[in-house]
């Protein structure tokens, strides 16, 4: 049975969702053709010389992050479609809005969840590289993780909504962006967030819940999007409830507790995950702060109870800890007009509600310049190339039920289809080899069409992983196409993926596959022919159980969905190769 839901179109309801916020809240703006909400403002902020600051994320977590865009808070807000983060292309589209002609720069503002990382991190790279001045921080402020594997680190939850909040403030106040950068990574280092579930969501469309509970348990320490807590609890109190939250985010035994002692000056927050009633959170705001200071002994300064990052209508809550300074209770009490945090937004001088009309988008920078198209190889290399790419695409086709299979351990369920995704658009613009629309005599720009292709198409992280690859394994194929070069460009390809990735080989990753296949062909290049190499490279792979740090590790029995993609297609290569 599917998940009910008050929807007009599956596939519209991000969008719809936007539309109705910026029609509440006419002092927003929609950027026409995109999921980007801006401040109706934006150009006004530009000529007080004040720093922009953008975030944005999945959608589904609502009021997050478009709820936060106003005069004290966000100046944009990028949406991804359901759990999954935005493509590059939307997040450069928000940047050049609220930074281009505005030297005071922009600080991005990321949750620790990877497909985040690598996308705002392609973006803010390329935003660089058009001349914009921008910096960016990842928040990671989950105290539930007890592993210390870093794979993927402390996920970024409600704690983003406070440090949003005393940068916008810090902003407005037209602080540096250097001042901000500083404030910022000192607000992720002083707070901490748990997290507790009664019930799960469900995803639009979806024939059932994410995830389940039951009826007489709690899951503690999930994420945001149904990841898996550190433990199954009994159900609880609210009392009781609260100590257990409270005192697995403090205890020092945990590797990743945030430290407090008697007297220490703090704000909290109490959240609501989206399914909870004002009734039980004003039970838990209670007993959570009674517990804070009774107990604990803490000086609770500042506090906030309510819907400020939601997993679509999940019962459960997150409660939030922040050491207080001065600057950062200055700003916390900073006025602001975002609708996520007080009233609707209204535009300047306007005292009725109208539909505001759509911005037009900041257009790309023109490509006037003449570019190095790249060093370019023979039509009979360039027709292997097309049997490559057919071999590989028709190979990763058939295994799609296969690679959904395997995720549903550690993931949702549809790495296959995410990559079907990309095939199918790649298979769509090779054609035929008489009338392609791919450069296959020019492999590096054959390598920058790749990763336009998946980063569009593919979406969340398994676009943009790609995407990096193929980008930087571009900048080694302008100059020449040999062997040599193509370890070179797989080396900065795998480069690429560990900057924004956040991984290394080991943990249970594609790395792990990708890197084995590198190393092996790397040391026996030099002694043998370049196709013997690469056929003993794709025997060295491995496919490591598991793929998600937050999952425990007994739990994880099946190769790791992404190493098997990369053992698929690096085979497929082979296949096509040795044919010739």
């Amino acid at each position: 049975m599917a998940s009910k839901k008050l929807l007009n179109d599956v596939e519209r309801c991000v969008d719809e969702n936007l539309e109705g916020l910026v029609a509440v809240n006419p002092g927003l703006r929609l950027i026409e053709g995109t999921r980007v909400v801006v401040r109706a403002d934006i150009e006004d902020m530009k000529k007080e010389g004040k720093v922009a600051v953008l975030c944005g994320g999945g959608s589904g977590h609502e009021p997050g992050h478009a709820g936060y865009v106003g005069r004290g808070m966000l100046s944009c807000a990028v949406a991804g479609a359901i759990f999954a983060s935005p493509p590059p292309d939307a997040i450069l589209t928000g940047l050049r809005t609220i930074t281009k002609d505005n030297p005071a720069g922009t600080l991005v503002i990321v949750k620790n969840y990877t497909g985040d990382r690598i996308n705002f991190g392609l973006s803010s790279e390329r935003a660089k590289a058009e001349g914009m001045k921008c910096d960016m921080i990842v928040v990671g402020e989950d105290c539930a993780l007890t592993s210390h594997d870093k794979t993927a680190g402390r996920r970024g939850l409600a704690g983003t909504i406070l440090l949003q909040k005393i940068a916008g403030a810090l902003a407005e106040e037209g602080k540096s962006l250097e001042e901000i950068t500083e404030q910022a990574q000192l607000v992720n280092k002083s707070m901490g967030t748990i997290g507790l579930a009664l019930k799960p969501c469900s995803t639009p469309g979806s024939t059932g819940a994410l995830f389940t509970v039951p009826d007489d348990e709690m899951e503690l320490g999930l994420g945001l999007h149904g990841e898996a807590g550190v433990k199954r609890i009994k159900l609880l109190t609210s009392k009781d409830a609260v100590k257990v939250m409270i005192d697995h985010m403090t205890n020092p035994e945990n590797p990743t507790h945030l430290p407090v002692k008697k007297g220490d000056r703090v704000a909290c927050m109490i959240n609501n995950l989206g399914g909870m009633s004002v009734l039980e959170m004003n039970i838990i705001a209670k007993d959570t702060l009674q517990y804070l200071e009774g107990t604990l002994g803490l000086q609770v300064d500042r506090a906030y109870c309510g819907t400020y990052v939601t997993s679509l209508e999940m019962a459960g809550i997150s409660i939030t800890i922040l050491h207080l300074n001065d600057t950062f209770a200055r700003c916390l009490d900073a006025q602001t007009n975002a609708p996520g945090w007080q009233a609707p937004v209204l535009a300047p001088g306007q005292m009725d509600r109208k539909t505001p009309p759509t911005m037009k988008p900041v257009p790309p920078p023109s490509s006037t310049t003449k570019e190095d198209k790249g060093a370019t190889v023979s039509k009979e290399e360039g027709s292997l190339l097309y049997t490559i790419l057919q071999k590989v695409c028709s190979r990763l086709q058939e295994n799609v039920e296969l690679l959904n299979n395997l995720d549903m351990e550690s993931g949702d369920g549809d790495t296959g289809n995410t990559v079907s995704r990309g095939t199918l658009a790649i298979m769509e613009k090779l054609g035929s080899l008489e009338q392609t629309g791919l450069p296959l005599t020019c492999p590096a720009q054959l390598s920058m069409e790749l990763a336009h292709i998946v980063e569009k198409v593919m979406g969340g992280s398994s676009g943009g992983v790609y995407s990096l690859f193929f980008t930087g394994a571009a900048s080694e194929l302008q100059k020449e196409v040999s062997p040599q070069a193509w370890l070179k460009a797989m080396n900065t390809g795998i480069a690429a993926i560990q900057r924004y990735g956040g991984a290394e080989p080991g943990d249970r990753t594609m790395l792990d596959a990708l890197c084995a296949a590198r190393n092996c062909y790397r040391d026996n290049l030099p002694n043998m022919a370049p196709l013997e190499a690469f056929a003993l490279a794709v025997k060295s792979m491995k496919a490591h159980a598991g793929r998600a740090s937050y999952v425990h590790a007994d739990r994880l029995t099946k190769p790791d969905p992404g190493a098997v993609v990369v053992a698929i297609w690096l085979k497929a290569i082979l296949e096509a190769l040795q044919s010739k």
